[in-house]
């Protein structure tokens, strides 16, 4: 049951992980609205496009690996209770809130960087 509870907690983190390195090693070269972080600031131009992608890149790769840390952690330390399965869920939630959490932080750095018609401040 081990396993299957830390592949549980590992798929969101490792994903997270795996798609910050791609969003800052190979952002999308073009503006698209099939993939990538799409929003009407991320997407006035190619520089607010890039810098959302770097920029929310970045934080998933951090928020991953500690995230994913403490999902082990916590899985191993969990181990016996009568409601471990719930935890786990709870623990899955929460990685996925802590994932969308991505949107506001960098909708904010978009807003400080740039003005609201794309240009560097």
């Amino acid at each position: 049951m081990l396993i299957i509870s830390l592949i549980m907690t590992a798929i969101i983190c490792l994903s997270m992980i795996g798609f910050g390195f791609l969003m800052v090693k190979k952002p999308p070269k073009e503006i698209n609205a099939l993939f990538g972080y799409r929003t009407a600031m991320s997407s006035k131009n190619k520089d607010t496009w890039v810098f959302a992608h770097r920029y929310s890149g970045k934080i998933w790769i951090r928020s991953g690996i500690i995230t994913g840390i403490i999902s082990v952690i916590l899985a191993f330390a969990l181990q016996g209770l009568s409601n471990y399965n719930l935890l786990l869920v709870v623990i899955c939630y929460i990685q996925i809130i802590v994932l969308l959490l991505v949107i506001p932080f960098t909708a904010a750095a978009l807003r400080k960087t740039f003005d609201k018609n794309g240009n560097r401040k």
